[in-house]
């Protein structure tokens, strides 16, 4: 197929590897199956075609987006490419930074990367050795 071709539709696995929301097609397949993404409300399968207008819904990790399929491409691009093929809803936007916001202030109060002090290793090793 040359670039002077128009595409209609492409497959939804596709188009995620293309679009950066997944590193390969087979993550991408794997979220599909798994439940991850669903087009216009409804879960899919990996070979399913989308098209141009397509809502979305995706969940990566701990973030789900809301998009509208703008523009298609079976090739994956350069990240400035990438951004054109979608449109995220606003709401979508502030929901994913609001919620990144939470994890970084439950983060900082959780300490996670604080090694015990002395006293701390000395009650830790006094704990311990009278359970054994």
């Amino acid at each position: 197929m040359s670039d002077s071709e128009q595409v209609l539709q492409v497959r939804i696995d596709k188009w995620l590897w293309a679009a950066r929301f997944f590193k390969t097609r087979s993550l991408a397949s794997e979220a599909i199956k798994g439940g991850k993404v669903h087009i216009n409300g409804q879960k899919s399968k990996p070979a399913k075609m989308v098209q141009v207008g397509d809502e979305l819904k995706i969940r990566r990790g701990f973030d789900e987006y809301w998009i509208a399929v703008r523009q298609l491409s079976a090739k994956r691009g350069s990240a400035k490419v990438a951004v054109l093929l979608y449109e995220e809803s606003a709401e979508s936007l502030s929901r994913r930074q609001t919620a990144a916001e939470q994890r970084k202030i439950l983060a900082v109060g959780r300490g996670l990367n604080e090694k015990p002090n002395k006293k701390q290793r000395r009650q830790l090793i006094s704990f311990t050795k009278g359970r054994l």
